[in-house]
């Protein structure tokens, strides 16, 4: 069986005029992976494609560790951690903060939710053109809180209308208006993200995967769309690092954001693997590209362990 922990940010601290961005401190990290050491064996990628089925069907516990979007944080400050233990991971990169130079749009909103209040940026929507078309109905409550499990509700709500209520263009202007009064994205950029050098490598470890193109939840798209999120991304990244893209991570990674024709389309560009962000142990019966993970919160130590420890029932009796 597959454990797959995921994390984001790792940052020496948090502080913010309003708490938004969310992760661990490397020493949380730290503690964390030990932890896990104590309950499974970690993982190489390159293991894994290998050794998919067997791994997957095995009652030994296999630990993946993975890392979306491509931070530079990740690699300055979480992977000398993984070197020193001897741990491998997975690194899930976008290509428009590359290829088209650009801050990725759920990081703007990231950045804005640290400045500005959830209520303030709620105004702004509710002052668009569109906002008739914006009530959350009840069930689509339910939905934000589930799928934003560790944010207050109306922070909750903010995000599922920004990701799947907005369309692209409308989220992007909203955004993008009010990111360029309070952030200069040049720099932004060479702050935020992995250097070209860093991503190779990576490849040069065999821990460099697929995060899309723009950070977009592909189920909203269309065929074309999600064709071309999937595609840009790995063929950049293929011929930046000249190895094989084996692995894609979906954004957001909810039901919405994976639904078909996501899986197939992947696996018609020559994806092998692919990431959700269902929780769960993956034990061999999944879509092997729509693998269940954990979110680093869900893990041991983090905010909502206790879903973890009911998944390992077996272990903590």
């Amino acid at each position: 069986m597959l454990t797959v922990s995921n994390y984001h940010y790792i940052r020496e601290n948090f502080t913010a005029p309003y708490p938004s961005i969310f992760g661990l401190t490397p020493e949380s990290f730290e503690r964390q992976l030990l932890l896990l050491k104590g309950i499974g064996t970690f993982i190489h990628p390159e293991d894994f494609i290998h050794n998919t089925d067997v791994i997957l069907k095995s009652k030994k516990n296999y630990i993946l560790v993975t890392f979306d979007d491509g931070l530079k944080e990740q690699f300055e400050l979480a992977k000398p951690i993984l070197d020193r233990l001897n741990i491998p991971a997975l690194f899930f990169i976008n290509s428009i903060n590359y290829l088209e130079k650009k801050v990725s749009l759920v990081h703007k909103i990231h950045l804005l939710r640290s400045q500005l209040s959830a209520s303030i940026l709620l105004e702004a929507i509710e002052k668009a053109e569109y906002n008739s078309r914006l009530d959350l109905i009840f069930s689509e409550k339910e939905k934000a809180r589930t799928h934003y499990n560790f944010d207050d509700p109306e922070s909750a709500y903010l995000k599922y209308i920004l990701n799947f209520k907005l369309s692209v263009t409308q989220q992007s202007k909203l955004i993008n208006d009010l990111f360029e009064r309070s952030f200069d994205s040049n720099t932004t950029i060479k702050e935020l993200y992995m250097t070209e050098e860093q991503l190779i490598i990576l490849a040069s470890e065999g821990m460099l995967g697929s995060h899309t193109h723009s950070h977009l939840a592909l189920g909203l798209l269309s065929a074309k769309q999600i064709h071309r999120e999937l595609a840009q991304t790995k063929d950049f990244l293929e011929q930046l690092t000249h190895s094989k893209i084996n692995y894609v991570s979906y954004p957001y990674g909810s039901h919405e954001a994976c639904a078909k024709p996501v899986p197939d389309l992947a696996a018609s560009l020559g994806y092998t693997i692919g990431f959700s962000m269902e929780r769960g142990i993956n034990r061999g019966e999944e879509d092997k590209l729509l693998l269940k993970r954990f979110d680093c919160n869900d893990l041991p130590s983090g905010k909502n362990e206790k879903l973890f420890k009911d998944e390992y029932s077996f272990i903590y009796k």
